[in-house]
C-alpha cells in the first residue's frame, strides 16, 4: 500500500506541474505559484476540518518546517528555471528531493531490503536523465546552486512530511500548505517579481495546487504505511510523468536520455515493488 499511495503522490505531482507549467507559459511562474498555494491551502483545509485528528505542537510545528521546504525549494526551482537554467536546475533539485530523505530515513533507524536499494539506485539516475534537457542554457555553476537549494527545500518537505504521525490527522498539511503559500509570496517580493495574479490563465495555478495539496496527502499516508526512502524515492519520479504528459498531450519529442531516464523509473518502480 505504502507503494501505491507513493506512487499516486509522484502521478498527482506530475499532473501538477504539467498543468502549471502550462499555465505560467502564458505569464509569470509567480502568479501561478501563489494561486497554486491557494488551491492546497483550501484542499488541505477542508480535508482536515472534514476528517479531523489530534495534532500536537510538535505535529504542527514539523508541518511548518515541511512548508518552509517546500515554499523556498520552489523559489529556488523557479528563479533557476526563470534564467533559462533549466537542464541544470531541474535534475540536480529533483535527485536532492530524493536523497535527502533517504539519509533522514536510515539515520532514523530503516533498513531496507536489497532489491529495495537495487530500486534507489535506479531511481536517482532515472530521475535525473528524465529531468534533463540537453539543448538549454544559463549560468552552468549558478544552476547547480539553485539546484542544489531547490532539492534541499523539496527534500525537507518529504523528510519534515515523514515525521507526522497518522493520529494527527490532517492540520499539519494545512499548515504546511499555509507557510508553503507566504514563503513563494515573501521569496517573490525580495526577488522584485511580481506575484499576484492578473490573468484568468492564471488561475489554473488552483487546480495544480489542488493536485499538489493531494500529492502531499498521498506522500503523507505512504510514509504512515511505509518506509521514509520508499516514498520519498517513488515519489520523486514525478519528472517522469510530466514528460510523459508532455509528450502525449502537447506532442513534445522525448529525448534519448529521457527515454532512457523513463527505463530506470519503471525498473526503480518494480523493484521497489518487488522489495
Amino acid at each position: 500500500m505504502g507503494v501505491l499511495l507513493a506512487l499516486a503522490a509522484a502521478v498527482a505531482y506530475g499532473v501538477s506541474d504539467f498543468i502549471g507549467g502550462l499555465a505560467s507559459r502564458r505569464t509569470s511562474a509567480w502568479p501561478v505559484a501563489f494561486t497554486a498555494g491557494v488551491g492546497g491551502l483550501l484542499g488541505a483545509v477542508l480535508l482536515a476540518a472534514g476528517i479531523g485528528g489530534a495534532p500536537t505542537g510538535t505535529d504542527l510545528a514539523w508541518g511548518a518546517l515541511a512548508g518552509v521546504g517546500s515554499g523556498t525549494g520552489g523559489a529556488f526551482l523557479y528563479r533557476g528555471l526563470a534564467a533559462g537554467r533549466m537542464g541544470v536546475v531541474a535534475p540536480v533539485s529533483a535527485v536532492g528531493a530524493a536523497l535527502l530523505p533517504v539519509v533522514v530515513g536510515v539515520a532514523a533507524g530503516e533498513r531496507p531490503e536489497a532489491l529495495v536499494w537495487a530500486g534507489i539506485a535506479a531511481a536517482v539516475p532515472g530521475i535525473w536523465l528524465v529531468s534533463r534537457e540537453p539543448d538549454s542554457g544559463g549560468d552552468l555553476a549558478a544552476g547547480l546552486v539553485d539546484g542544489v537549494l531547490a532539492g534541499v527545500g523539496f527534500g525537507v518537505l518529504f523528510a519534515a512530511m515523514g515525521q507526522v504521525p497518522e493520529e494527527a490527522g490532517y492540520w499539519p498539511l494545512a499548515v504546511c500548505q499555509a507557510v508553503a503559500m507566504v514563503a513563494v509570496a515573501l521569496t517573490a517580493v525580495a526577488l522584485g517579481a511580481a506575484w499576484l495574479p492578473r490573468h484568468a490563465s492564471e488561475l489554473w495555478g488552483v487546480v495544480a495546487g489542488l493536485m499538489a495539496s493531494g500529492a502531499v496527502l498521498a506522500f503523507l499516508l505512504a510514509t504512515q504505511t511505509g518506509l521514509l526512502t520508499v516514498a520519498a524515492v517513488l515519489t520523486s519520479l514525478y519528472p517522469a510523468v510530466t514528460i510523459v504528459l508532455a509528450a502525449t498531450a502537447l506532442r513534445e519529442h522525448v529525448h534519448r536520455a529521457q527515454g532512457l531516464g523513463l527505463v530506470l523509473c519503471g525498473a526503480a518502480v518494480a523493484l521497489v515493488a518487488a522489495g
